[in-house]
């Protein structure tokens, strides 16, 4: 028995049961089985974070693929999870100390991490809520997270092997340090900001008193830790001066000239100073020079004490004080404005800190030769196809990974030092001895890992390793990872070489990437611009199915999205329509039961749009086969709002009123095109088409476990479609002359079709009734004509149509309107020619601008042409 409809669509309400139900019910869950298996794990948000767009996109994505695949009968994981995010959630954190005037040192490391965990106790699940709101249909049960038991031995356990494997060592060396964050930060952590700024000149008196080298540089705070000057070693100008020593303005210490090819001959004067402490090319410089390295900067960004008399200041204070002094020393040449690259940190906008410290690095190459490889012989492939370039560029040019932050949260590094003999002790448990002076004087690395470290094991850390689990063995290598090109190198290729190298196959078999989600001007959503849109809201607003539709729709793989309102409201009004049209349906399906579609009693549009039904079936599984899914999406938008609502629902009213037979036809073939969208549909719009589908007849408990459609030989029909897409031509072109001189849609009058064709004759005859219906016009149809006096002419489908107009408006009211009309257009292509015969104006516009005007001219002359004829026929028949 079927239920009817509400008369308007309400998303929330509809949208909070199904979830509970589905979710109540384990239909996310999922075990090994017998089945062939499919597998996402979802990119971890920070535990820290809040749904936005670039979520909301990016889930919708997954949970597409998730549920198609379920509908056809693989055992379908999505996994789901959150990720520590350590510099993150250690800077919410002391956030909320300082509003209670304490510090994370005031606090201890215990305590404060006690605080860190009782934090993401309150607030760590939100966005994993707002992700249920969105409709993710990923098995909770299986939730992980990046610091729980068993991600955490993951960790330990890969640290330890690649340190036993010599991949993992500690040493001195240039890093990206974040004043404000206090840690290092990895390269690709590095945002390059172009900045306005200043590049100084600056005279290094020679020793012996003979000139000066003039060097140039845009940080002159940092020469006080110079130990060099550098020029190329095929410059003129300076090879008499290599080996010579210059004096060091402000701090008086003698430092060589030195050659090197790294020195750019063109920028600045061709001299540059040397501060291997602070500045990442200078340090690889100074290795090659064994060069001293003095550190001028602390952890802060201030002044140290081998900054003598500027110890103390900020680093931008210095600049300004050094500057000063070296004008009074009649040292500076001169200062130039430039712009250029600056490195900030991706987390807090600080600029960053290059920075001399001991950490813990991987050695990438020998990692990075497999995951090379792994891409160039297809074991992942990359959608688009283009990112394939992009991966293997960072990857042929990886430095190694400096892997230690300067944090408290996180997995701590597994190695402890003896403070007696300095031993080094990496170890799964903890070290209460040192093995080699037995001493009890130990202590474990303060630091902890990068999040990305724990992040790059994920597909398989999430599945049980390093235990061989039944989970692990069904769904490991996963099939296809969702992410954003702006995490490639972040999380991508390090999934990458770290499951070739502990699993010895690659974590998924395809990388489907996805652009950012933009405002409607293009920009990035930030919150400094204001122009951020909260999906929460939209759900709120709009519904998660409006949401979801939107986002995809219009969204090509690999390519940014524009985020406009108007598109929003486009995919609520889908859903209405859907809702509508399914409230029609099920009205007319009150105590039906389904026996099944008889060919031999098909009309016509029956025939059409089951046979449309098949190829939309077919277009939209082998666009979501290719990752197209925009293109499946709008394949059932037209389908759905076009065909289905706007012409087959239609055409069977006269039936399912009484006034032609049929009725039973028609709704079965009604039921079946509807059930069958509905399933087609699910994986964009999950909740509506639940609460539509429910109310249907059907066999077992929610729309998500029904079987993914498939065609139907019998309802192939090639000559069907051709048949009614001649009908459909015709009856628009009635519509589209009705409409040009404003016939009311209840003012029914005659239409002429010309034709000699006996098919399509046949076919206007046998249809008549549809184009009555559907055109508000009753058809006569001739082999020929003249054209009749005061009738409007079209033709479609190789059909000639003559509307007359005489009984259908009033001649001379519609005479008058179109010569209002005429005498605007006019008036526009009189402004438009002052305009263009204006020589100041064509002088001083862009030419795109000029050329749009000329447009507008030409478009206005066409409309002008028009209503002179249709005055002149009016004319004529008055």
């Amino acid at each position: 028995m079927t239920v009817t409809l509400p008369s308007v669509y309400s998303p929330q309400e509809v949208e909070r049961k199904w979830y509970k139900y589905w979710e109540e019910n384990g239909f996310f869950h999922t075990e090994p089985d017998e089945r062939e298996p499919f597998c996402i794990v979802m990119p971890p948000p920070n535990v820290t974070g809040q749904l936005h767009m670039g979520h909301a996109l990016d889930n919708t994505m997954q949970d597409i693929l998730t549920r198609y695949k379920r509908m056809q009968g693989f055992n379908t994981l999505w996994l789901p999870g959150t990720d520590h995010a350590g510099i993150a959630t250690q800077a919410k954190v002391e956030e909320e100390l300082r509003k209670e005037g304490l510090t994370k040192d005031d606090l201890g490391r215990e305590k404060f991490l006690e605080r860190v965990w009782a934090w993401k106790e309150n607030y760590g699940n939100r966005i994993t809520e707002q992700l249920r709101t969105l409709g993710a249909s990923c098995d909770w049960k299986r939730e992980r997270f990046t610091l729980d038991e068993g991600c955490s031995e993951a960790v330990k356990e890969v640290f330890l092997r690649l340190y036993e494997k010599g991949l993992i060592y500690r040493d001195y060396y240039i890093t990206n340090w974040c004043p404000h964050c206090k840690t290092t930060i990895s390269d690709i952590e590095v945002e390059h900001l172009e900045r306005e700024g200043k590049l100084y000149y600056i005279n290094y008196p020679l020793e012996d008193g003979s000139g000066y080298l003039t060097v140039a540089t845009t940080r002159p705070e940092t020469m006080l830790g110079d130990t060099a000057v550098a020029v190329h070693p095929e410059d003129e100008r300076y090879r008499e001066l290599i080996g010579k020593n210059v004096i060091l303005p402000l701090v008086n210490r003698p430092i060589p000239v030195i050659a090197d090819e790294y020195v750019d001959k063109e920028f600045g004067t061709g001299a540059v100073k040397i501060t291997p402490a602070h500045d990442p090319n200078d340090f690889e410089v100074g290795l090659r020079h064994k060069l001293p390295q003095v550190v001028v900067l602390d952890d802060n960004a201030v002044m140290n004490e081998n900054a003598g008399k500027y110890r103390g200041l900020d680093r931008y204070e210095a600049r300004k004080k050094i500057v000063e002094d070296l004008k009074d020393l009649g040292l500076l040449v001169k200062e130039e404005e430039i712009t250029h690259s600056v490195g900030h940190c991706y987390r807090c906008d600080t600029v960053i800190e290059p920075r001399l410290s001991k950490q813990w690095f991987v050695k990438m190459k020998p990692l990075a030769e497999p995951a090379i490889e792994a891409a160039l012989t297809g074991k992942v492939k990359f959608v688009p196809e283009r990112f394939t370039k992009i991966y293997l560029n960072w990857l042929y040019n990886i430095r190694d990974w400096c892997i230690s932050r300067q944090l408290w949260w996180g997995h701590r590094i597994p190695v402890w030092y003896c403070d007696e003999c300095g031993e080094v002790i990496p170890s799964r448990e903890e070290v209460k001895s040192c093995p080699k002076c037995q001493s009890t004087k130990v202590h474990q690395d303060p630091d902890v890992l990068d999040t990305w470290f724990s992040s790059a094991l994920w597909p398989f850390s999430t599945l049980g390793w390093p235990q061989n689990t039944e989970e692990l063995k069904y769904y490991y290598p996963t099939s296809v990872l969702v992410t954003g090109r702006d995490i490639i190198f972040f999380w991508v290729a390090r999934m990458l070489f770290m499951g070739l190298e502990f699993m010895k196959e690659v974590p998924f078999k395809e990388v489907l990437i996805h652009g950012l989600v933009l405002d409607a001007q293009g920009r990035k959503m930030s919150k400094s611009l204001g122009n951020g849109v909260d999906p929460v809201e939209v759900i709120a607003s709009h519904g998660a199915d409006s949401l979801r539709f939107m986002l995809v729709t219009g969204n090509t793989p690999g390519n940014d999205l524009r985020f406009h309102f108007e598109r929003l409201d486009g995919a609520r009004n889908f859903a209405n329509k859907l809702w509508n049209a399914s409230r029609f349906v099920l009205m007319n399906l009150e105590g039906f039961t389904p026996q099944g579609i008889k060919q031999e009693e098909l009309t016509l549009a029956d025939r059409w749009i089951l046979a449309r039904l098949n190829a939309v079936i077919d277009r939209v599984t082998a666009f979501l086969d290719e990752y197209e899914l925009g293109e499946a999406a709008r394949e059932l938008y037209e389908f759905i709002w076009d065909e289905f609502c706007d012409w087959y629902v239609e055409l069977t009213k006269p039936r399912l009123y009484g006034k032609m037979p049929g009725g039973d036809t028609a709704r079965e073939v009604l039921y079946a095109v509807l059930k069958t969208t509905l399933e087609l549909l699910h994986p964009f719009m999950p909740f509506i088409t639940e609460e539509i589908w429910q109310r249907l007849p059907h066999e077992g408990k929610t729309i998500m476990l029904a079987p993914w459609p498939k065609g139907r030989a019998d309802y192939e029909n090639p000559e069907a479609v051709k048949q009614m897409s001649s009908l459909m031509e015709v009856i628009r072109e009635i519509r589209r002359l009705r409409a040009e001189v404003n016939v009311p849609p209840a003012k029914r009058g005659e239409v002429i079709l010309v034709t000699a064709d006996e098919q399509l004759t046949r076919l206007l005859n046998e249809n008549a009734w549809a184009i009555a219906a559907l055109a508000q016009s009753e058809p006569r149809v001739v082999p020929k004509m003249e054209v009749p006096q005061g009738a409007l002419t079209g033709v479609a489908a190789g059909v000639t149509i003559y509307l007359p107009l005489k009984d259908l408006i009033d001649l001379e009211k519609e005479k008058e309107r179109l010569n209002k009309e005429l005498k605007k257009v006019l008036a526009e292509i009189e402004r438009l020619n002052q305009k263009l015969n204006n020589p100041g104006f064509l002088a001083k516009a862009p030419a795109e601008v000029v050329n749009k005007e000329r447009e507008k001219l030409t478009g206005f002359y066409r409309e002008k042409e028009v209503l002179e004829q249709r005055i002149g026929m009016l004319s004529h028949e008055l």
